[in-house]
Formats: structure tokens, C-alpha cells, sequence
């Protein structure tokens, strides 16, 4: 494992906090419904189908579990352990979710990774470990390391013709991809060699209506953690990318912050924290590398390794949710980043920050 990984580790930031909120814009404040979810564990992360179920991950006492609503998030299945296969394990060895992605068929991914390091395991068994559930499965497939090296960073795109792509930092940005819906992996590739991850921060990736793979990730060269849009054409090989943050941030180690990318439209909408404040983006046009962004101060803010996601629904509108002191917050902003209403917030307890645009196109929140 590198250095830097093992920094990560063992160091702990100390965030500058603070600042104020943005006026209420006039309008009407779309409602955000609240779900709850009558079942144990952290919220992670939640998704919707094309047939309108809500799909949630969860972090639980007993690991990683799953579970699915088919009534609008009014009843949920029974969980469903994610890990399988792996009954020989070594007493201690946790899984931790990283990323979780559901396909418009309802075919589900998880990144997951390991306190294996902390086990002193073979270094072998520190990668990004997946797996995947098909549609109408009654669980889910056995768990694979897909890369065998100690990392961290671990997100999950596809772009539902068969194609699923595995980011992951191990000083540089990597990743592994699948063309066949997640049953194989292709060998390790690094998606450009000119980018400088902040190394214990994360990745987040999406694919683009033309098909290229969309990758949010921290800089560090020099120390400046700016955020970067990574845009790969994985047909030709090029990429392309553009500085996204403009609030400076110089510090001397890695801020273990997390971030969020999603579709809206034709473009994107990122959400991700800048000492501590979040900030979010959208990008409606077709972003390139000569692309100029806007950057809107929510006046939420966040601590180490908590979520933070922004997603919008059909009227292009957006809401940013994210989590700090074991409250999920969240605000909506209108089709022109102006805010609607207030922020509110719910208890919930974990780092995890869930939400969903439903099969109705309302917002809702999964604390």
C-alpha cells in the first residue's frame, strides 16, 4: 500500500467550519417527502427503476444489506445480505459500502470495501471488492475482488447497453471495466495520467447521453484540493478535464471528503464540500474542457467522510441533500439554482445521505 493510503488511515483534518445560508427565492417549495425506512442499519444510498421500485443499501451491524420497496417506499422486502460467499473469512474482516448503483432494468452494483488492512490480511485482499444482483434474483451473486491491490476511492458507473465501470485510487485514478454487465472485469487501466487524486477522498462517476464516462475526484497537486470533472471516451482513449470548485482550498493532507455526480438532462449535477461547506453544479449543456461552471454555496456544511448528493427531477430542479452530526439535511433549489424555501432537516444516524427522485418525479429522502 502507498504511503499516502496509510497516511489516510491514521491522520484525522480538522475542517474549517462555518459560514451562512442564501436567501429563499420566491416560489413554490417542492415537497420532499420523508420515507422511513422501519428497518436497522444506515441509509446509504437509495435508487429508483424504470418500473418505479425503491432500492435501498444499508449499513448494518451484520454488514452490508439490501432492500427493496414496491409500493412507492411503503413497505420494504426483508433485507438482503450483500456479501455472499465468503464463509470462510477471518474473524473481524468488515464490509464497508462505497458506491451503489441501480440500472434502469433493476439490475443493482455495490462497491464494497475491507478493514482488512486494519487485519493485517494480505495486501491482496485491501482492493474494491463488487457484487451484483440480476433482476428478479432472490440474492445477490458472490463477492469478487475486481482488482487486487490496496485502494480505496470505490465508485460504480454503467450506462445500461452492458457496460459498467469500476474507479478506484491507488495514487493515480484507475479503473476496470465490464462489457458485459458486471459478470467480468477487463484488466486494470489508469484513465489519465495527468490526474493527481486526492487519495483518500473518493471518485464518483456517471456515463453521459454520448456515452462518455463523466468522473468527479479531488485534486491535490501543489495542495490545492480543487474538485475536477474527468470526461473519458472509452472508445478512443481521450479525456478531457476541467476544474469545477472555485473556492480555494490549500491544505497539507488529504480532507477524506466524499461527492456526489448524477444525470440532469443533457448535462450533470454535482454536489461536494469546500471546508466543510457544500457547494453544488449543474452543467446543462454538453460539458467539454472549455465548459465554465457555476458554483452555489448552499450555507450547508459537512464533516469528514459524510454524504453529500445532488440529483434533479423532470422540471430541472435540485435538491442537495447531505449529512453532518447524524442529520440528514437537505434543500431544493429551482431550474435556475435559485433556492426554494429552506433547508430542513431528520435525524440519521450513520455518514450515509440517501435520496431518490421517485416513479411520480418527487423528491424524497430515506434518513
Amino acid at each position: 500500500m502507498s504511503r499516502r493510503i496509510l497516511f489516510c488511515r491514521f491522520v484525522c483534518v480538522v475542517m474549517i467550519l462555518g459560514g451562512g445560508s442564501i436567501p429563499a427565492a420566491q416560489g413554490r417549495e417542492p415537497a420532499v417527502r420523508v420515507i422511513q425506512v422501519q428497518q436497522e442499519g444506515q441509509k446509504m444510498f437509495a435508487a429508483v427503476d424504470a418500473s418505479g421500485a425503491i432500492h435501498v443499501a444499508t449499513q448494518t451491524h451484520q454488514g452490508p444489506r439490501y432492500l427493496r420497496s414496491d409500493d412507492n417506499g411503503a413497505h420494504f422486502s426483508p433485507a438482503l445480505p450483500m456479501v455472499v460467499g465468503r464463509d470462510d473469512d477471518p474473524a473481524g474482516l468488515e464490509y464497508t459500502i462505497w458506491d451503489f448503483l441501480v440500472e434502469t432494468n433493476g439490475q443493482t452494483h455495490v462497491a464494497l470495501g475491507t478493514n482488512a488492512w486494519k487485519l493485517k490480511l494480505p495486501k491482496d485482499q485491501w482492493g474494491f471488492y463488487y457484487a451484483r444482483r440480476t433482476p428478479g434474483a432472490d440474492r445477490f451473486e458472490p463477492l469478487r475482488n475486481i482488482n487486487g491491490v490496496p485502494s480505496e476511492g470505490f465508485s460504480l458507473a454503467a450506462d445500461g447497453k452492458g457496460r459498467v465501470t469500476a474507479c478506484w485510487l491507488e495514487d493515480k485514478l484507475y479503473a476496470n471495466i465490464s462489457r458485459d454487465g458486471g459478470a467480468t472485469f477487463e484488466a486494470t487501466v489508469e484513465v489519465d495520467p495527468a490526474a493527481d487524486p486526492c487519495n483518500c477522498c473518493t471518485t464518483a462517476a456517471t456515463y453521459m447521453r454520448d456515452g462518455r464516462l463523466a468522473i468527479f475526484y479531488r485534486e491535490e497537486t501543489g495542495n490545492q484540493r480543487d474538485m475536477h470533472l474527468l470526461l473519458w471516451d472509452q472508445a478512443t482513449g481521450g479525456t478531457s478535464r476541467s476544474r469545477i470548485s472555485r473556492t480555494p482550498w490549500q491544505i497539507d493532507a488529504c480532507p477524506m471528503t466524499y461527492y456526489s455526480i448524477r444525470n440532469r438532462g443533457t448535462g450533470l449535477v454535482l454536489a461536494w464540500p469546500t471546508q466543510g461547506k457544500i457547494y453544488f453544479s449543474t452543467l446543462l449543456a454538453k460539458p467539454d474542457s472549455k465548459s465554465t461552471f457555476d458554483e452555489i454555496a448552499t450555507g450547508g456544511e459537512n464533516g469528514m467522510r459524510s454524504g453529500i448528493l445532488a440529483l434533479s427531477n423532470p422540471a430541472n430542479e435540485t435538491l442537495v441533500v447531505w449529512k453532518k452530526d447524524d442529520q440528514l439535511h437537505w434543500r431544493v433549489y429551482d431550474a435556475r439554482n435559485q433556492p426554494l424555501g429552506i433547508a430542513h432537516s431528520a435525524r440519521s444516524p450513520g455518514k450515509g445521505a440517501a435520496a431518490i427522485v421517485d416513479r411520480d418525479g418527487q423528491f424524497a429522502v430515506l434518513p
